[in-house]
């Protein structure tokens, strides 16, 4: 089965757009909830997004230097 991945609330009211720095798994790559799954940055402070669940990273939905928000869709898990 395959699980969307969403880009979390980072809890920052004034962070609108964050761009995607660089992934830290490559598709394909078995991964457990927790570990880092790709490194996003705003205009204050870099940040480590991990993954939601236990899974095989399936699909790559935005792409390194891509200006993504909260609720957009990363990826998908094969879990």
């Amino acid at each position: 089965m395959r699980v969307d991945m969403v880009l979390p609330d980072l809890g920052e009211d004034a962070v609108q757009d964050v761009t995607v720095s660089a992934w830290l798994a490559k598709k394909g790559a078995r991964l457990s909830e927790g570990d880092d799954l790709l490194e996003i940055t705003t205009d204050k402070a870099a940040f480590c997004v991990p993954c939601p669940r236990d899974g095989t990273l399936a699909e790559l939905s935005v792409g390194e230097g891509d200006v993504i928000h909260v609720g957009d869709v990363l990826g998908a898990l094969e879990v």
